[in-house]
């Protein structure tokens, strides 16, 4: 009898449990005997009650009647994460040029990367001096001397993150003028990455820039979202046989000046440059004088195909039929380049638009 009883009040409070979870629109929880809210849940004897502590972070939950054979108290953290640009524990480096990123805590540890100023994170684990990330393709550990991270990182990203359109056809025209009548800028492949100077989720058209030039998408054929910049990865070179000391040199001393500023008309690979004083900078390094501008330069040396192109050879982009941007190409399918301002000194693929010519400089 006393057992029937107990059964029977037990159903009463969870059907009453389950009455007011309605009422006060409380997230559905478990409500058997063995498992009312799954996550952590126990069972203990008390005067209960049903109350919302926070409809944002926490909510607790009690179901019981003080004097009867059973009564549930349970917990339940419910934390509405904050997700920024895909990040949930976002960590920002605040760094005036680039952030190691290190196979083991340890500042004598193997550099799998760097993370340049304002690139984000997702952090897995603090342990003391160093925190465990990943960021883009690269896993590693950094200093959280130079890491924001919290409201700090937050507030940082909100300032530094961009509006991006990622490439989602085949071949993506950029357009002089938003509308299909349009002359033809440059070709864009599928995956590329945009950077959105006007326009939003919903317009038919965007602006974007690409290295110096601007122009325009049709929305239908990108993936708009907020971005931040990730971490590159340091991976050796894979150079082709018989590759000569110096293209490897150059394109090593070229790499170490990635995430330094865009500055059009500058050659300085420190302070800043635009594409062709970057190129001409760099050249110089290694006893070579080209021209000031990317379309002389696109004059000198031996023109080759881009299936041809070794690390050190110099890869040209135009636009209507004139040479307007040059960057070095460092094997793989990549170029480093002084993009924009926005984005500075900077890996990209060889495609990331048409290329325009292939010349070789070294032997």
């Amino acid at each position: 009898m006393e057992k029937k009883r107990g059964i029977f009040l037990q159903s009463i409070y969870i059907a009453l449990f389950l009455t007011l979870e309605v009422l006060f629109a409380v997230p559905a929880f478990a409500a058997t005997s063995g498992e009312l809210l799954t996550a952590g849940a126990t069972s203990v004897m008390e005067t209960g009650k049903l109350e919302t502590v926070s409809t944002e972070k926490t909510l607790l939950s009690t179901a019981g009647s003080g004097n009867v054979e059973s009564a549930y108290k349970a917990a339940l953290n419910v934390q509405k994460e904050e997700v920024i640009a895909g990040y949930t524990n976002l960590g920002i480096a605040n760094v005036t040029d680039h952030l190691n990123v290190r196979k083991e805590a340890d500042e004598g540890s193997e550099l799998l990367g760097k993370m340049t100023k304002n690139a984000a994170c997702e952090i897995q684990e603090v342990d003391g001096a160093w925190a465990h990330i990943k960021s883009g393709k690269v896993e590693g550990f950094v200093n959280t001397e130079f890491l924001l991270t919290g409201e700090e990182a937050k507030t940082r990203a909100m300032q530094v993150m961009r509006l991006v359109a990622t490439v989602t056809t085949t071949t993506l025209f950029v357009r002089e003028e938003p509308n299909t009548n349009s002359s033809i800028l440059t070709m864009v492949p599928i995956g590329e990455k945009l950077d959105i100077t006007e326009g939003k989720e919903g317009d038919p058209w965007v602006r974007i820039e690409i290295d110096e030039d601007q122009g325009y998408v049709s929305a239908e054929f990108v993936e708009i979202s907020e971005e931040l910049d990730k971490a590159m990865t340091l991976k050796e070179l894979k150079y082709g046989q018989g590759m000569s000391d110096i293209r490897v040199s150059l394109v090593n001393y070229g790499m170490q000046f990635i995430g330094n500023p865009y500055v059009w008309g500058g050659t300085s690979l420190t302070k800043g440059c635009d594409c062709s004083g970057y190129v001409q900078s760099i050249f110089r390094k290694y006893g070579y004088s080209l021209p000031r501008t990317s379309r002389e330069q696109a004059k000198v040396g031996t023109k080759i195909s881009l299936a041809e192109a070794k690390p050190g050879d110099l890869v040209f982009y135009g636009k209507g039929g004139t040479v307007n941007h040059v960057g070095i190409y460092i094997g793989n399918g990549q170029i480093v380049n002084a993009s924009n301002r926005r984005t500075g000194i900077k890996i990209s693929n060889a495609t990331y638009r048409t290329p325009y010519a292939v010349r070789r400089i070294l032997p």
